[in-house]
């Protein structure tokens, strides 16, 4: 069976394959932040005191750092002093935990955020942290659908037995991971690993991209032209990293600091450019294994599987290499969902797969020209990365909830789509094989 290419914006992020062959049913999600609903699945149990404050936000049309930030600033504290587990997307109507030290219910009930509900579960004694995270239940709408009810049931129903046939999807990193307006994320990474710092601030300064406003294609060209003072005047205010950058950049104009720029930028946002170019190679990781027609859902002579943890969810801290004598009792595993087939996540501690799998990592390492040591980065040494695995399959199968017409888009039809993913897994990642867009 020939594989089905992705588009070019999905290809710049590694992503070259769809695992399905059903046709697209097209359409389009998040029209409103309704369509797309979050619940978070967390371990905890909150008990009635502890120096935390535990509450569940509910947010709507709300960035999780924003959202965070501005607490922060009603209560009148350090954001710092407030955890969650996960970040959830913006346009949706997404509910997390969070939690809060030192802050009274009393304090907390005098919040008011437009779009925002705070609701106090209880006290603890651990702040909520990425730890506490399982996954996320999805309720997706996709509006817009042409066809008849009958037809679109019908590719529904060919998606649903492809995927429980390969008894899952590929496990990509989504295009979140790199930014959806401007995928930017991992070319920054691979300079900072690169230790081109100098070229890591100004890609994220100056390159350019179509669906920015105006003024901010102008002020990053004028950062392309080495004029920084202007372009600090013409950067939207609404761009506060590139701001606080340009600032830094302009303080020490004479001989720029471009490793000071880069550290005025939150410690997780910095984190978060290596980590993305990792995606990257581990998406180019994935589509070389589709390419390859090797099996996802089947461990060979080689592989390096990892096992459930008592969610029953992947555990990539548990692993073993798979041998000889070991592989029929382990493909068992892995049919009863008990073992997952793992794929590198490049680090400076990195150990390859063995087989075909250790091949497919090799050579993306070598064609990207890096070794594992180019991830322990000098200069921004809390960059550094030692590497870690990923299930290269990640388990789902969506319930159809209903097909009915489209109450926004009149002659066309919606549908209702419900799934649990663990978490680092991305619901955009499964809704390109329904819709191949």
């Amino acid at each position: 069976m020939s594989l089905i290419e992705s588009p070019e914006y999905e290809k710049r992020i590694g992503i070259r394959f769809y695992s399905t062959s059903a046709e697209g049913l097209g359409g389009i999600i998040k029209t409103k932040p309704s369509d797309f609903i979050v619940h978070e699945i967390t371990n905890r149990d909150e008990k009635a005191e502890g120096k935390y404050l535990i509450a569940t936000l509910t947010k709507e049309n709300w960035d999780t750092h924003n959202v965070i930030r501005e607490l922060s600033r009603r209560l009148g504290i350090s954001r710092n002093r407030i955890g969650f587990a996960g970040t959830k997307d913006k346009i949706a109507v997404t509910t997390q935990k969070i939690s809060i030290w030192d802050v009274t219910e009393d304090e907390l009930a005098r919040v008011r955020i437009a779009d925002v509900s705070l609701e106090m579960l209880g006290r603890a004694n651990k702040p909520v942290s990425l730890g506490d995270l399982y996954g996320n239940k999805f309720e997706i709408v996709i509006r817009g659908i042409d066809g008849h009810e009958a037809d679109i049931s019908a590719k529904i129903a060919a998606f649903t037995k492809e995927i429980d046939g390969a008894s899952g999807i590929p496990n990509f990193f989504g295009v979140q991971r790199f930014g959806i307006s401007r995928p930017i994320t991992h070319v920054v990474g691979e300079h900072l690993i690169r230790g081109r710092i100098k070229e890591a601030v100004m890609s994220y300064l100056s390159d350019i991209f179509p669906d920015e406003s105006e003024d901010a294609k102008q002020a990053r060209q004028l950062c392309q032209d080495g004029q920084l003072k202007e372009a600090l005047k013409m950067m939207p205010i609404f761009l506060r990293y590139e701001v606080a950058m340009l600032n830094e950049l302009v303080k020490t104009e004479d001989n720029p600091d471009f490793v000071s720029a880069f550290s005025v930028l939150p410690k997780n946002l910095q984190k978060l450019f290596v980590h993305a170019y990792q995606a990257y190679l581990f998406n180019l990781v994935l589509s070389t294994r589709m390419e390859q027609n090797i099996p996802f859902n089947e461990a060979l002579v080689g592989d390096v599987v990892c096992f459930r943890n008592e969610m029953g969810l992947a555990n990539p801290d548990k692993t073993e290499r798979v041998t000889e004598d070991k592989i029929e009792g382990i493909n068992r595993l892995i049919s009863r969902g008990r073992a997952f087939v793992t794929a590198s996540i490049f680090g400076y501690e990195t150990e390859f797969a063995g087989g075909v799998e250790g091949e497919i990592e090799r050579k993306v390492l070598e064609a990207a020209g890096l070794e594992l040591s180019d991830f322990r980065i000098t200069e921004l040494s809390k960059m550094s990365s030692k590497g870690t695995r990923r299930p290269i399959l990640v388990p789902v199968m969506p319930s159809i909830e209903e097909v009915t017409e489209d109450d926004l888009n009149p002659a066309r039809e919606k549908v209702l789509l419900k799934f649990f993913l663990p978490k680092g897994s991305y619901a955009t990642v499964v809704l390109r094989e329904y819709m191949k867009f």
